[in-house]
Protein backbone atom coordinates (compact mmCIF):
# COMPACT_ATOMS: atom_id res chain seq x y z
CA UNK A 1 0.00 0.00 0.00
CA UNK A 2 1.32 3.41 -0.92
CA UNK A 3 1.48 6.18 1.66
CA UNK A 4 0.42 9.57 0.31
CA UNK A 5 2.30 11.29 3.14
CA UNK A 6 5.67 10.18 1.78
CA UNK A 7 5.71 12.89 -0.86
CA UNK A 8 7.58 16.17 -0.34
CA UNK A 9 6.55 19.51 1.10
CA UNK A 10 4.66 22.48 -0.30
CA UNK A 11 5.26 23.50 -3.90
CA UNK A 12 4.78 26.73 -5.80
CA UNK A 13 1.33 27.97 -6.64
CA UNK A 14 -1.60 26.36 -4.83
CA UNK A 15 -0.27 23.55 -2.64
CA UNK A 16 -1.28 20.08 -3.79
CA UNK A 17 -3.01 17.69 -1.47
CA UNK A 18 -1.38 14.33 -0.86
CA UNK A 19 -3.93 12.64 -3.13
CA UNK A 20 -3.21 15.17 -5.90
CA UNK A 21 0.51 14.50 -5.59
CA UNK A 22 -0.11 10.76 -5.93
CA UNK A 23 -2.33 11.38 -8.96
CA UNK A 24 0.30 13.60 -10.56
CA UNK A 25 3.03 10.98 -10.16
CA UNK A 26 0.84 8.22 -11.59
CA UNK A 27 -0.11 10.39 -14.56
CA UNK A 28 3.52 11.13 -15.26
CA UNK A 29 4.60 7.48 -15.13
CA UNK A 30 2.58 6.32 -18.11
CA UNK A 31 0.15 3.44 -18.31
CA UNK A 32 2.42 0.42 -18.10
CA UNK A 33 4.44 1.51 -15.10
CA UNK A 34 1.52 3.07 -13.25
CA UNK A 35 -0.66 0.07 -14.00
CA UNK A 36 1.78 -2.21 -12.19
CA UNK A 37 1.65 0.04 -9.14
CA UNK A 38 -2.12 0.01 -8.79
CA UNK A 39 -2.15 -3.29 -6.92
CA UNK A 40 -0.42 -1.57 -3.99
CA UNK A 41 -3.34 0.79 -3.41
CA UNK A 42 -6.53 0.04 -1.57
CA UNK A 43 -9.83 0.67 -3.33
CA UNK A 44 -10.52 3.72 -1.16
CA UNK A 45 -7.13 5.17 -2.06
CA UNK A 46 -7.76 4.63 -5.75
CA UNK A 47 -11.12 6.36 -5.55
CA UNK A 48 -9.49 9.30 -3.76
CA UNK A 49 -6.80 9.52 -6.47
CA UNK A 50 -9.39 9.43 -9.24
CA UNK A 51 -11.28 12.30 -7.64
CA UNK A 52 -8.06 14.27 -7.27
CA UNK A 53 -7.05 13.65 -10.88
CA UNK A 54 -10.33 14.96 -12.22
CA UNK A 55 -9.79 18.37 -10.58
CA UNK A 56 -6.01 18.49 -10.77
CA UNK A 57 -4.66 21.93 -11.70
CA UNK A 58 -2.08 22.33 -14.49
CA UNK A 59 1.36 21.30 -13.25
CA UNK A 60 4.45 22.64 -15.06
CA UNK A 61 7.31 20.23 -15.72
CA UNK A 62 9.64 21.75 -13.12
CA UNK A 63 7.05 21.35 -10.37
CA UNK A 64 6.35 17.82 -11.53
CA UNK A 65 10.08 17.09 -11.45
CA UNK A 66 10.19 17.89 -7.75
CA UNK A 67 7.33 15.49 -7.08
CA UNK A 68 8.93 12.60 -8.89
CA UNK A 69 12.53 13.18 -7.88
CA UNK A 70 12.60 9.87 -6.03
CA UNK A 71 11.28 8.18 -9.15
CA UNK A 72 13.46 10.13 -11.66
CA UNK A 73 14.60 6.97 -13.46
CA UNK A 74 10.95 6.36 -14.42
CA UNK A 75 10.08 9.95 -15.27
CA UNK A 76 10.01 11.19 -18.87
CA UNK A 77 11.32 14.76 -19.00
CA UNK A 78 8.72 17.31 -20.08
CA UNK A 79 5.67 15.10 -19.70
CA UNK A 80 2.57 17.25 -19.72
CA UNK A 81 -0.60 16.69 -17.79
CA UNK A 82 -3.56 17.12 -20.09
CA UNK A 83 -6.99 15.52 -20.00
CA UNK A 84 -6.25 14.22 -16.53
CA UNK A 85 -9.50 12.33 -16.03
CA UNK A 86 -9.06 10.38 -19.28
CA UNK A 87 -5.39 9.76 -18.50
CA UNK A 88 -6.10 8.28 -15.06
CA UNK A 89 -8.83 6.15 -16.62
CA UNK A 90 -6.32 4.87 -19.16
CA UNK A 91 -3.90 3.98 -16.36
CA UNK A 92 -6.61 2.15 -14.48
CA UNK A 93 -7.52 0.15 -17.58
CA UNK A 94 -3.92 -1.02 -17.82
CA UNK A 95 -3.88 -2.60 -14.37
CA UNK A 96 -7.51 -3.47 -13.55
CA UNK A 97 -10.33 -5.45 -15.11
CA UNK A 98 -13.10 -3.56 -16.97
CA UNK A 99 -15.58 -4.27 -14.17
CA UNK A 100 -13.16 -2.91 -11.57
CA UNK A 101 -12.57 0.22 -13.64
CA UNK A 102 -16.30 0.75 -14.12
CA UNK A 103 -16.87 0.39 -10.40
CA UNK A 104 -14.12 2.84 -9.47
CA UNK A 105 -15.23 5.40 -12.03
CA UNK A 106 -18.84 5.16 -10.97
CA UNK A 107 -19.95 3.92 -14.38
CA UNK A 108 -22.41 1.42 -12.91
CA UNK A 109 -25.40 3.64 -13.27
CA UNK A 110 -28.75 3.16 -11.63
CA UNK A 111 -30.09 1.68 -14.87
CA UNK A 112 -27.29 -0.89 -15.01
CA UNK A 113 -27.98 -1.89 -11.43
CA UNK A 114 -31.65 -2.17 -12.31
CA UNK A 115 -30.76 -4.21 -15.40
CA UNK A 116 -28.73 -6.66 -13.34
CA UNK A 117 -31.47 -7.00 -10.80
CA UNK A 118 -34.18 -7.96 -13.30
CA UNK A 119 -32.11 -10.78 -14.77
CA UNK A 120 -31.15 -12.03 -11.31
CA UNK A 121 -34.80 -11.96 -10.27
CA UNK A 122 -35.81 -13.78 -13.43
CA UNK A 123 -33.34 -16.54 -12.60
CA UNK A 124 -35.29 -17.26 -9.42
CA UNK A 125 -38.55 -17.98 -11.25
CA UNK A 126 -40.14 -21.23 -12.40
CA UNK A 127 -38.65 -22.18 -15.82
CA UNK A 128 -42.00 -23.62 -16.94
CA UNK A 129 -43.81 -20.36 -16.17
CA UNK A 130 -41.13 -18.29 -17.90
CA UNK A 131 -41.19 -20.51 -21.00
CA UNK A 132 -44.98 -20.11 -21.29
CA UNK A 133 -44.55 -16.32 -21.14
CA UNK A 134 -41.77 -16.32 -23.74
CA UNK A 135 -43.85 -18.28 -26.22
CA UNK A 136 -46.02 -15.17 -26.62
CA UNK A 137 -42.99 -13.24 -27.88
CA UNK A 138 -41.19 -13.01 -31.22
CA UNK A 139 -38.37 -15.60 -31.56
CA UNK A 140 -35.75 -12.83 -31.72
CA UNK A 141 -37.05 -11.40 -28.46
CA UNK A 142 -36.91 -14.85 -26.87
CA UNK A 143 -33.33 -15.25 -28.09
CA UNK A 144 -32.27 -11.93 -26.52
CA UNK A 145 -33.92 -12.75 -23.20
CA UNK A 146 -32.28 -16.19 -23.14
CA UNK A 147 -28.89 -14.60 -23.83
CA UNK A 148 -29.32 -12.29 -20.83
CA UNK A 149 -30.46 -14.94 -18.35
CA UNK A 150 -28.04 -16.71 -16.00
CA UNK A 151 -26.78 -19.66 -18.07
CA UNK A 152 -28.02 -22.43 -15.79
CA UNK A 153 -31.52 -20.95 -15.68
CA UNK A 154 -31.57 -20.20 -19.41
CA UNK A 155 -30.81 -23.86 -20.14
CA UNK A 156 -33.82 -24.95 -18.08
CA UNK A 157 -36.09 -22.50 -19.87
CA UNK A 158 -34.79 -23.61 -23.27
CA UNK A 159 -35.63 -27.24 -22.49
CA UNK A 160 -39.21 -26.23 -21.68
CA UNK A 161 -39.73 -24.68 -25.13
CA UNK A 162 -41.42 -26.83 -27.80
CA UNK A 163 -39.07 -28.87 -30.00
CA UNK A 164 -40.57 -27.21 -33.06
CA UNK A 165 -39.34 -23.78 -31.95
CA UNK A 166 -36.21 -24.59 -29.97
CA UNK A 167 -33.78 -24.95 -32.90
CA UNK A 168 -34.77 -21.60 -34.44
CA UNK A 169 -34.43 -19.79 -31.11
CA UNK A 170 -31.02 -21.38 -30.46
CA UNK A 171 -29.88 -20.33 -33.95
CA UNK A 172 -31.00 -16.75 -33.34
CA UNK A 173 -29.25 -16.69 -29.95
CA UNK A 174 -25.97 -17.96 -31.41
CA UNK A 175 -26.02 -15.42 -34.25
CA UNK A 176 -27.35 -12.48 -32.28
CA UNK A 177 -25.91 -9.10 -33.21
CA UNK A 178 -25.65 -6.03 -31.00
CA UNK A 179 -29.07 -4.87 -29.83
CA UNK A 180 -29.75 -1.14 -29.88
CA UNK A 181 -30.32 0.48 -26.48
CA UNK A 182 -33.87 1.41 -27.50
CA UNK A 183 -34.74 -2.17 -28.48
CA UNK A 184 -33.09 -3.52 -25.34
CA UNK A 185 -35.16 -1.15 -23.22
CA UNK A 186 -38.39 -2.30 -24.89
CA UNK A 187 -37.51 -5.96 -24.30
CA UNK A 188 -36.50 -5.32 -20.70
CA UNK A 189 -39.84 -3.60 -20.12
CA UNK A 190 -41.44 -6.87 -21.23
CA UNK A 191 -39.28 -8.71 -18.70
CA UNK A 192 -40.54 -6.34 -16.01
CA UNK A 193 -44.06 -7.35 -17.05
CA UNK A 194 -43.02 -10.98 -16.77
CA UNK A 195 -41.69 -10.39 -13.26
CA UNK A 196 -45.02 -8.81 -12.32
CA UNK A 197 -46.80 -11.91 -13.61
CA UNK A 198 -44.40 -14.12 -11.67
CA UNK A 199 -45.13 -12.20 -8.47
CA UNK A 200 -48.87 -12.49 -9.12
CA UNK A 201 -48.49 -16.22 -9.75
CA UNK A 202 -46.61 -16.66 -6.49
CA UNK A 203 -49.34 -14.76 -4.66
CA UNK A 204 -51.91 -17.13 -6.14
CA UNK A 205 -50.12 -20.29 -5.04
CA UNK A 206 -53.13 -21.22 -2.90
CA UNK A 207 -55.54 -21.15 -5.83
CA UNK A 208 -53.09 -23.17 -7.91
CA UNK A 209 -52.90 -25.85 -5.23
CA UNK A 210 -56.71 -26.04 -4.95
CA UNK A 211 -56.99 -26.33 -8.74
CA UNK A 212 -54.41 -29.11 -8.77
CA UNK A 213 -56.42 -31.01 -6.18
CA UNK A 214 -59.64 -30.56 -8.17
CA UNK A 215 -57.92 -31.71 -11.34
CA UNK A 216 -57.58 -35.10 -9.64
CA UNK A 217 -61.35 -35.36 -9.09
CA UNK A 218 -64.33 -36.25 -11.24
CA UNK A 219 -66.50 -33.53 -12.73
CA UNK A 220 -69.45 -34.01 -10.32
CA UNK A 221 -67.11 -33.66 -7.35
CA UNK A 222 -65.49 -30.55 -8.81
CA UNK A 223 -68.87 -28.97 -9.53
CA UNK A 224 -69.99 -29.62 -5.96
CA UNK A 225 -66.82 -28.09 -4.49
CA UNK A 226 -66.98 -25.02 -6.73
CA UNK A 227 -70.60 -24.47 -5.76
CA UNK A 228 -69.65 -24.66 -2.09
CA UNK A 229 -66.75 -22.27 -2.62
CA UNK A 230 -68.95 -19.86 -4.54
CA UNK A 231 -71.28 -19.59 -1.56
CA UNK A 232 -68.34 -18.23 0.41
CA UNK A 233 -66.38 -16.23 -2.17
CA UNK A 234 -67.01 -15.62 -5.85
CA UNK A 235 -63.53 -14.08 -6.10
CA UNK A 236 -61.97 -17.36 -4.95
CA UNK A 237 -63.95 -19.26 -7.59
CA UNK A 238 -62.75 -16.82 -10.26
CA UNK A 239 -59.14 -17.53 -9.29
CA UNK A 240 -59.49 -21.30 -9.17
CA UNK A 241 -61.81 -22.10 -12.09
CA UNK A 242 -59.45 -21.03 -14.94
CA UNK A 243 -56.79 -23.40 -13.56
CA UNK A 244 -59.06 -26.43 -13.58
CA UNK A 245 -59.06 -28.68 -16.61
CA UNK A 246 -61.13 -31.86 -16.72
CA UNK A 247 -61.75 -34.41 -19.44
CA UNK A 248 -65.06 -32.73 -20.32
CA UNK A 249 -63.26 -29.42 -20.88
CA UNK A 250 -61.86 -30.76 -24.15
CA UNK A 251 -65.03 -29.37 -25.70
CA UNK A 252 -63.54 -25.88 -25.19
CA UNK A 253 -60.22 -26.72 -26.86
CA UNK A 254 -59.37 -25.56 -30.39
CA UNK A 255 -59.67 -28.46 -32.84
CA UNK A 256 -55.97 -28.26 -33.70
CA UNK A 257 -54.99 -28.61 -30.03
CA UNK A 258 -57.42 -31.45 -29.55
CA UNK A 259 -55.89 -33.35 -32.48
CA UNK A 260 -52.37 -32.86 -31.10
CA UNK A 261 -53.42 -33.99 -27.62
CA UNK A 262 -55.24 -37.14 -28.75
CA UNK A 263 -52.36 -38.09 -31.01
CA UNK A 264 -50.36 -38.79 -27.81
CA UNK A 265 -53.08 -40.83 -26.07
CA UNK A 266 -53.20 -44.60 -26.53
CA UNK A 267 -56.35 -46.12 -28.00
CA UNK A 268 -57.03 -48.19 -24.86
CA UNK A 269 -56.93 -45.14 -22.57
CA UNK A 270 -59.06 -43.12 -24.96
CA UNK A 271 -61.64 -45.88 -25.28
CA UNK A 272 -61.90 -46.21 -21.51
CA UNK A 273 -62.19 -42.43 -21.06
CA UNK A 274 -65.07 -42.27 -23.55
CA UNK A 275 -67.15 -44.96 -21.89
CA UNK A 276 -70.27 -43.38 -20.49
CA UNK A 277 -69.30 -39.95 -21.90
CA UNK A 278 -71.91 -37.62 -23.37
CA UNK A 279 -72.63 -37.74 -27.08
CA UNK A 280 -71.15 -34.25 -27.45
CA UNK A 281 -67.78 -35.04 -25.88
CA UNK A 282 -67.61 -38.41 -27.63
CA UNK A 283 -68.15 -36.83 -31.05
CA UNK A 284 -65.62 -34.08 -30.34
CA UNK A 285 -62.97 -36.67 -29.46
CA UNK A 286 -63.72 -39.09 -32.31
CA UNK A 287 -63.65 -36.24 -34.84
CA UNK A 288 -60.06 -35.46 -33.80
CA UNK A 289 -58.55 -38.92 -34.44
CA UNK A 290 -57.86 -40.94 -37.57
CA UNK A 291 -60.76 -42.72 -39.30
CA UNK A 292 -59.17 -46.10 -38.63
CA UNK A 293 -58.74 -45.45 -34.90
CA UNK A 294 -62.25 -44.04 -34.75
CA UNK A 295 -63.76 -47.22 -36.18
CA UNK A 296 -61.85 -49.35 -33.68
CA UNK A 297 -62.92 -47.23 -30.70
CA UNK A 298 -66.54 -47.04 -31.84
CA UNK A 299 -66.58 -50.83 -32.11
CA UNK A 300 -65.27 -51.16 -28.54
CA UNK A 301 -67.70 -48.56 -27.19
CA UNK A 302 -70.63 -50.45 -28.68
CA UNK A 303 -70.27 -53.01 -25.88
CA UNK A 304 -71.38 -50.37 -23.36
CA UNK A 305 -70.17 -49.99 -19.78
CA UNK A 306 -71.40 -53.30 -18.39
CA UNK A 307 -68.74 -54.86 -16.17
CA UNK A 308 -66.51 -51.76 -16.38
CA UNK A 309 -65.23 -50.39 -13.08
CA UNK A 310 -66.16 -46.68 -12.87
CA UNK A 311 -62.81 -46.06 -11.19
CA UNK A 312 -61.01 -47.20 -14.35
CA UNK A 313 -63.03 -44.71 -16.40
CA UNK A 314 -62.17 -41.91 -13.96
CA UNK A 315 -58.46 -42.82 -14.07
CA UNK A 316 -58.43 -42.79 -17.89
CA UNK A 317 -60.16 -39.41 -18.03
CA UNK A 318 -57.69 -37.93 -15.53
CA UNK A 319 -54.81 -39.29 -17.63
CA UNK A 320 -56.13 -37.46 -20.70
CA UNK A 321 -56.70 -34.24 -18.74
CA UNK A 322 -53.23 -34.35 -17.14
CA UNK A 323 -51.59 -34.84 -20.54
CA UNK A 324 -53.52 -31.82 -21.82
CA UNK A 325 -52.27 -29.72 -18.90
CA UNK A 326 -48.69 -30.87 -19.50
CA UNK A 327 -48.79 -29.99 -23.19
CA UNK A 328 -50.41 -26.63 -22.44
CA UNK A 329 -47.75 -25.79 -19.85
CA UNK A 330 -45.06 -26.44 -22.46
CA UNK A 331 -46.83 -24.17 -24.93
CA UNK A 332 -47.69 -26.92 -27.41
CA UNK A 333 -51.49 -26.68 -27.19
CA UNK A 334 -54.21 -24.36 -25.93
CA UNK A 335 -56.76 -25.52 -23.38
CA UNK A 336 -59.42 -23.18 -24.66
CA UNK A 337 -60.07 -21.12 -27.74
CA UNK A 338 -59.04 -17.49 -27.69
CA UNK A 339 -61.69 -14.93 -28.54
CA UNK A 340 -62.63 -15.13 -32.19
CA UNK A 341 -60.52 -18.22 -32.87
CA UNK A 342 -63.46 -20.57 -33.22
CA UNK A 343 -65.03 -18.26 -35.80
CA UNK A 344 -61.77 -18.04 -37.73
CA UNK A 345 -61.37 -21.82 -37.82
CA UNK A 346 -64.97 -22.29 -38.90
CA UNK A 347 -64.43 -19.83 -41.75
Amino acid sequence: MMDFDDFGGALAQKPLTQAEKAAAVLLAMGKQVAGRLLKYFTQNELQTIIGAAQSLRPIPPDELAQLVAEFEDLFTEGAGLMDNARAIESILEEGLTPDEVDSLLGRRTAFQAYETSIWDRLGEADPVFVSRFLLREHPQTIAYILSMMPSSFGAKVLLELPDSRRADIMHRTVNMKDVSPKAAQIIENRVVSLLAEIDAERNSAGSTKVAELMNEMDKPQVDTLLTSLESISQEAVNKVRPKIFLFEDMLRMPQRSRVMLLNDISGDVLTMALRGASTEIREAVLAAISPRQRRMIESDLATGTAGINPREIAIARRAVAQEAIRLANSGQIQLKETEGEGTAEAA
